[in-house]
């Protein structure tokens, strides 16, 4: 899972992403480059999978 109000942004994103680890990073990157200005690439992947949390854990 990964949750867009836990990084700090202008926009004050609200957007939650669940599903497989694959799902979750590709949406997210699409997520990060059409709604943040974001440019595709290892460093912007890199962080959001550091920034990925089972959903389980996110949900306690």
């Amino acid at each position: 899972m990964v949750d867009c109000r836990k990084t700090p942004s202008v926009s004050n994103c609200q957007m939650t992403i669940a599903g497989t680890h694959d799902e979750v990073l590709e949406l997210a990157v699409l997520h990060a480059v059409t709604s943040h200005g974001h440019e595709d690439g290892p460093e912007l992947r890199a962080g959001i999978e550091e920034s990925m949390t089972p959903v389980d854990a996110a949900m306690a």
